[in-house]
Formats: structure tokens, sequence, C-alpha cells
């Protein structure tokens, strides 16, 4: 295979007779290089990042959270093959909010074990910014927002693209097809994607689990294959000061959980786990996701008005064997969970200019959630919650080189959680035995007044800026009525029902340079939290898993990113980033420690080539670094660090109307076998993936 890459590099990299392509021009999709990034960089005092389509399809990885790992700052929390989580300076979760279409995306994010119900393909944009944003985008948004693009408004009276992907480890095979069109005012797209994946391989012949010895066979772990179906259709309209679409989205995966690490009666199990790669067994998840949004934005001659109204329904199942456990009976049929979740949302914006120098900017939204549970399994109960909140931020731009910001935001929050009591008796005393209660019925409401202001200054070739701010997240449902097993991330998890709404102070720093060839940045943070949520792990067991108890404490974060890109000539560019990150509990039990599953300091160097020969093209080689972990949270264990080699090559090849696209990205070329300290999977011996190979081949017309 890897001759296979060799031989494909140096078909891509052929000389070039011209230097028409600047050679960092993937590279300033995610910098601060040039007077268009200097001009975005002025437009706030937080830290954020454009990424563009073409870096997205230059770095495909397999999931959009792996396609995006490659930002500083931004990591992928990876579940399995198929999935992965995002989070921003190691917050992830609840704590910082996706958005899509400027509706904040809502499923189950709180679940450990699936990735976004967001089709990748059907991204046009995105942009990260690091950092709390909850003036703008409420609770969840304290560690900072990803926003995806997918509004992308065709030019041509038909265009669209074709891509074929796959990746080697996984035998994951795909397809995704996008249509669109412009009638005059009119506009539609359309899109649809196809994925199929093998269980994974690991560098390994074996793991451990709670002292059992576990022979993989051919290196997979067994029944983490799975499917992916997703399609959207949006229509529209475009004028010169209003504009108004609709877009219908369905995004449906299935895909199975590590049978081994669901519960040692695997070994007594009757499935024939390694029949087939391909095949989905018990325990297995599915979840369906439908998204209707409709975005409306009018342009006056001194105000700008921005609606967005939004129905999302998700639906998740996991399966498993019905088979006891304690004092609960078999089961009569497989569906342990089911989560129905219903959201409305509605936000509106106006930005007004107010002369030369001021803009003001207001906004209000509300959103309700209704969540329903099913299945015989037990871990978060029913619940509502209502949100709404208005904010103000003003923007003054005192001349070309200093700008100054401030705003102000007040949020209502109100939970409903729901009682629950166990299905099955549970013995308390000698001839008595009671219907266990999980969950009691609790109601609490919310209020939360933040604040931010920032200033940025401009001159030559710096950018520099500074902003402070105050955020805050409404605890969830989970935080506060968790009480059941989640097998598939080995531990009983318990919620406490007297949390307060955490809350963050927090300091962002920007010190950006552009000159000849060369572009540095650097971002540094503080960040004190007062009351902190987390999962506290207990040296307690309940029902042969280690207890995790949700708990508060003070905490203090800092760190910083830092990047360095210089072009040598016009083909040859070289990149250098890091990124590190401190916390530590200042109350509580773990007073001294830092937090569960931190992440350790990394650091990646890359050398790139670009061409133009009959299209543009490049080739990479990439070096990435990952410190050993030594602060944890007992009972957790030291991870060690490693390092893996990687590559990337691309070629655009100009056909008359139609461009075709050719991308290859390889992972852990040595085939190291290594542990992320952040998954999940290091808690039962299972390592990260090994050496991987993902291709995209697409046609746009």
């Amino acid at each position: 295979m890897i001759s296979t890459l060799l031989a494909a590099a140096l078909l891509m990299s052929a000389p070039a007779d011209s230097a028409v392509v600047d050679s960092t021009v993937v590279l300033k999709d995610v910098t601060v290089s040039g007077n268009s990034s200097h001009n975005y960089q002025m437009r706030s005092t937080l830290s954020g990042l454009q990424i563009s389509h073409s870096f997205m399809e230059n770095n495909f990885a397999g999931s959009l959270m792996q396609t995006l790992e490659s930002v500083p700052g931004v990591k992928a929390m990876n579940i399995g093959s198929g999935q992965s989580k995002p989070a921003i300076r190691g917050l992830g979760f609840n704590r910082m909010a996706v958005v899509e279409d400027g509706i904040k995306h809502e499923g189950q994010q709180w679940g450990d074990d699936h990735g976004l119900e967001i089709d990748q393909f059907a991204i046009d944009r995105a942009e990260v910014i690091k950092g709390p944003a909850a003036l703008f985008y409420g609770s969840d948004a304290i560690g900072g927002v990803l926003s995806l693009y997918s509004n992308h408004i065709p030019i041509e009276k038909f265009e669209g693209s074709v891509q074929l992907f796959g990746r080697t480890n996984n035998e994951q095979l795909g397809v995704s097809a996008k249509v669109g069109g412009r009638l005059g005012n009119f506009f539609y797209r359309a899109n649809a994607t196809l994925i199929n994946y093998a269980d994974f391989q690991v560098p390994t012949d074996s793991i451990q689990y709670y002292s059992y010895f576990i022979k993989l066979k051919d290196r997979r772990l067994r029944n983490t294959a799975g499917r992916e179906r997703d399609w959207s259709v949006m229509l529209g309209w475009d004028g010169y000061d209003f504009h108004t679409d609709l877009r219908l989205s369905s995004n449906w995966a299935k895909s199975g959980f590590f049978a081994n690490a669901h519960g040692l009666e695997v070994r007594l199990s009757d499935i024939d786990y390694d029949k087939s790669r391909r095949d989905i067994d018990l325990p297995y998840q599915s979840v369906q996701h439908y998204k209707l949004l409709s975005h409306t934005l009018w342009k006056g001659d001194n105000v700008t008005l921005d609606a967005n109204l939004a129905y999302q329904h998700n639906r998740r199942e996991e399966h498993s064997e019905p088979v006891s456990h304690g004092y609960m009976p078999r089961p009569g049929d497989s569906l342990e969970r089911r989560f129905s979740k219903s959201t409305a949302t509605a936000s509106v914006k106006a930005e007004w200019r107010l002369g030369e120098h001021h803009t003001l900017t207001t906004g209000a939204s509300v959103e309700y959630q209704h969540n329903r549970r099913g299945g015989w399994g037990f871990i978060i109960p029913d619940f509502e919650t209502l949100q709404c909140g208005a904010f103000a931020s003003h923007k003054y731009t005192i001349n070309e080189h200093w700008v100054l910001n401030a705003g102000m935001r007040y949020d209502h929050g109100r939970t409903h959680i729901h009682s629950y009591n166990d299905w099955y008796k549970t013995p308390v005393a000698p001839g008595d035995s009671v219907y266990m209660e999980r969950s009691a019925d609790q109601r609490r409401n919310f209020n939360s007044f933040t604040w931010s202001a920032g200033v940025n200054y401009n001159t030559g070739g710096w950018v520099l800026k500074a902003n402070v701010g105050k955020s805050f997240r409404i605890p969830i449902p989970k935080e506060l009525g968790a009480d059941g097993i989640n097998y598939h991330i080995f531990r009983y998890e318990k919620g406490q029902a007297h949390l307060d709404p955490e809350q963050s102070y927090q300091l962002d720093a920007g010190i950006h340079w552009s000159g000849k060839g060369l572009t540095v940045q650097v971002d540094p943070y503080l960040n004190y939290f007062p009351n902190y949520i987390y999962l506290n792990p207990t040296s307690d067991y309940v029902e042969g898993l280690q207890l995790y108890q949700y708990t508060q404490a003070r905490v203090l974060r800092w760190g910083l990113e830092a990047q360095v890109n210089y072009e040598f000539t016009s083909h040859w560019s070289a990149e250098v980033k890091g990124e590190y990150l401190y916390a530590r509990q200042r109350s509580g039990a773990k007073k001294g420690y830092t937090l569960p599953f931190s992440t350790p300091w990394s650091a990646d160097a890359t050398v790139k080539y670009s061409y133009s020969w009959r299209g543009n093209g490049f080739v990479s080689l990439n070096a990435h670094i990952v410190g050993d972990q030594n602060e944890i949270v007992p009972p957790e264990k030291p991870t060690p660090g490693y390092w893996t080699l990687n590559a990337q090559a691309g070629k655009h090849f100009d056909l008359g109307r139609c461009t075709l696209k050719v991308t290859l990205h390889a992972d852990n070329l040595l085939n190291r076998r290594y542990y992320d300290h952040t998954s999940y999977y290091r808690l039962i011996d299972v390592p990260e993936p090994g050496r991987n190979f993902s291709l995209m081949i697409g046609v746009d017309f």
C-alpha cells in the first residue's frame, strides 16, 4: 500500500512549468494571512478561523471532525470507525455549539458514543470561533462555536458535483452527489450521500478488558461496521435586498458497538461476530435526524434584518442482546434505549448602522425541547426545556486601526425532568421489594446575565486583539437526572439534581503577523470556572462498572495555539503549529488534579509542494506529535505520547466545463500503535486505528 501511495504522489507531483497558483492557498483558509484575513480578524475580538470548501476537500479524512482536526485548537473525539465529536480547546459536548446555517444543531449531543447528524458533503464552508460565544449563541457556546454553512447560492442554470470516496482501514465506500441551479431570482439545491463501512482495524492482536484477554480476529474490532444515508433539498429566492430559503434535510445512520466492550456476555452469545466484516449485529445504535430550516434576510439603507426558524426531530435507538442485569429479568426484546427529541427554534437579529463609526447589533432567540425515552434500559428521564434570551452588541470603529466591541445578554431557562421508576422490582428488605425510583420529578428555573468586551488593533502586518467576557451554560437533563449504566463507555453514570448553572470568565488574546512569505499566529487564553460541571470518576462500582458522579468544582484553565507558515518559493511551503492546555481543579474532592480526559500538548510539522502542471496540485508530508499525558484524575491512568507520519496529495484536472478533483490522504503511515487520551476505548486497552488511506475522486460540473 505504501508503494501505491508513493506512486500516486509521484504521478501528482510532476514538475510545474509555471507558478500560476499561490502555494499557500489551502493554508490561508485556516490562518490569518493576506488582506482578506486581516479584514476577517478585525470583524471580531474573538479568535476565529474561516475554512473554505477547498480546504475540506483537500483535507478529507473520513468524518467531518477528522477533516477539521488540522485546525489549531480543534479536536476530533473519535468513537469507532465512522464517527467523531467536536471539541474546541478541550471543551466538547454541550460546551460548544454546532450551528448549521444559523440554527444550533440539536440532537442527543450529550451522548459520548455517536457523532454529528450532519452530512459533511453538503457543507460549503465552515467557521470556527474559539472562546466564549454565549453573547450571540446563548447556553452551550461557553467553549466556542463551529458554524457550518450549506446555503451556497448557485450562479448557473444547472451545476453540481459527484464525489466517490473510500478508506482502507475500515473499507469505507461512499458516494455523494449535489445539484443546483438558478433561474432569475429563484434557486434550488439538492444533495444525497451514501456511506458503508466495515469493522475497523487496530495495530494489535488482542486487548485486555477487566483482566480478560480478548483475541481480535484479523486485528479488527468486531461489530464496528456502519451505514449512513443523508439527503437535503433547498428552495429559495435571492433578490437585491431580500433573500429567503427553505431547507429540509434527513440524516440516518446505523452503526455497531464493539461487541466485547458492551459486556462479557459476548462470550456466551450465539452471534457469530466474525462471520462478516460488514455485518451490524447486536449491540448497535440507529439515529434518524430530520431538520426543517427557514432563513429570511432583508437589507435596508441602514439596517439588516435576519430571521431563522427551525424544527428538528432526533430519534436514537440502542439495541442490545436481552440479558438480565442485577435484579432486572431478561427483557422480551432488544430495544435497550430510545430517545425521541423534538426541538423548535426561532431567532431574529438586526444590525443597525449608526453612522460611519458605529454599528449596533440586537437579537433575540427562543428554543423549546421535548424529549421522551423508551426501552428497558434507563440512563436519562423524560424532560422538557425552554430557553429564551436577548442581546445587544455595539461595535465602534474608531479608525482603520482601532475597533472596540462590547455587548450584553440576558437568558432565562426552564427545565422539567419527569420522575421514573424501574419496570421491575428490587428487594430492599426480607420479603419486601419495590419499583426503585431512578429519577424524581423536578422543575428548575435558570437566569443568567452575560457580557463581553474587546479591542482590535491593526497596523501594517500586525493584528492584535483581546477580549474579556462572562459566559454561562444551563445544566443539561443528563447532568441533573442520569442514573444508569452506559455500557458503550464502560461506566455507571449518576446525575445531581441541585447543580448550579455553569459560569465562565475568560480572557482571550491574539497576536497575528503577516509579512513577505511569513505568517505567525499566537492565540493565548485564560479561563476560570467558579462551578465547572463534570463526571467525576470515583473508586466505587455499581453493577460491575465504575461509578461516575456529576459534580462541580472551581477550575482554572489556560493555554494557547501557535502557528507559523513560511513560503520558501512559489512551490514550497512549510507549516509548524501546536497547542497546549493546562487545567486544574481548585476545589472539591479532586482538588489539585486536572480534569478527566484532558488533552495533552500536540504539535504538527508539515512540508508542502504545490504545482500547476496540467492543473493545480500539491503533495505534503506531515509529522503529528503528541506529548505524554501524566496529568490525570484518579483512577485514570497516564497515557504515553506518540507521533505519526502522514501524507497528502491532491490534483485538479481541467476538463473543459468540468473539473476532476483527486485527493489522497494517508494517516499513520508507519502503522504505529498508540492511544488517544480523550478516547473512551483507551479504557479497555483499544489503540487508535492503524494505517489508513482515504481517497476522494470528484467531478464538478
